[in-house]
């Protein structure tokens, strides 16, 4: 298992890299990016089971991935993290990362498969299609008898507005896919506006009941106490899945984590710093060893 202190030091490279990608491209969503970033950190850091030898390997046609743990990121707008975590764990090239946004760019506004970019499995930013492509994964998974690895999915909450999720989740839960875990980036904010004021859904404690009414496993999560993180998803993986009932993380964390201008506002969900922004932004980021790229 990692370090909790090495966790940490790759979410905060992870959020600097948001910043200079979407202020060079002048185009991105840093704000729910900065906010997961310490999930995703944790995720394909420590808690997913991914064999080297998979790593920086585009298979189009091994697109179930049995023998590993997957990650599927729904709400696709969040792919400056995306690509920084895949990155920095290896997938492509640190430097790619300048290269965001750009025409011909493997890394593109929204993650897709198209591009040939390892880590990237399904095209992801029509928001609502995540949990079915991850359920529909896991349930293959189940049929070719990988027993031992989970799907993992990331929602945003104002994403669940979207019908289809709640279909997906009740296939889910009908036939007992248990293997998928799902984890919502509860900040609370949307493009329009915050999520109580679009179409209110209500507090963690009614989306609890939500997805308990629709036959899920839920448990709450703070997304940004990396040691709560990793203990919760390890958890998750290896404990509360695999009992005949999906489950669902609902992660509380704050849309622009860490620059205070961006933080807790709808704000900055697609709009890009400029340049003076940029370098306030970066200023109250710590730098790590890592490096930018």
């Amino acid at each position: 298992m990692a370090e909790i202190k090495q966790l940490e030091t790759v979410a905060a490279q992870a959020r600097r890299d948001i910043v200079r990608m979407v202020a060079s491209a002048a185009s991105g969503h840093p704000g729910g990016s900065l906010g997961a970033a310490d999930v995703l950190a944790a995720l394909y850091f420590d808690v997913m089971d991914i064999p080297q030898e998979r790593i920086a390997h585009f298979d189009p046609a091994g697109n179930h991935g049995d023998g590993e743990d997957l990650f599927y990121l729904s709400n696709g707008h969040l792919s400056p993290l995306f690509y920084s975590i895949l990155a920095r764990r290896g997938y492509f090239p640190v430097a790619e990362l300048g290269e965001f946004r750009r025409i011909g760019a493997r890394v593109q506004g929204h993650p897709t498969p198209a591009k040939e970019l390892p880590g990237v499995r399904v095209a992801s930013g029509s928001l609502g299609q995540g949990l079915s492509v991850a359920v529909g994964n896991a349930l293959a998974k189940k049929l070719s008898g990988d027993d031992a690895h989970r799907v993992f999915v990331m929602m945003g909450d104002g994403e669940l507005e979207e019908g289809q999720i709640w279909e997906a989740a009740m296939f889910a839960a009908a036939r007992g896919v248990d293997n998928v875990i799902g984890i919502v980036d509860m900040n609370g904010q949307q493009i329009d506006g915050s999520c109580a004021a679009v179409l209110g859904m209500g507090c963690a404690r009614q989306l609890r009941a939500k997805w308990e009414a629709f036959g899920w496993t839920v448990i709450d999560m703070d997304g940004h106490d990396m040691q709560n993180i990793v203990d919760t998803l390890h958890y998750a993986r290896n404990e509360a899945s695999g009992h005949g009932k999906p489950v669902v993380i609902l992660a509380r964390t704050i849309m622009g984590r860490g620059v205070d201008f961006m933080a807790g506002t709808n704000e900055w969900h697609g709009k890009a710093p400029n340049a003076e922004q940029a370098e306030v932004a970066l200023a109250q980021l710590p730098t790590t060893e890592l490096g930018d790229y």
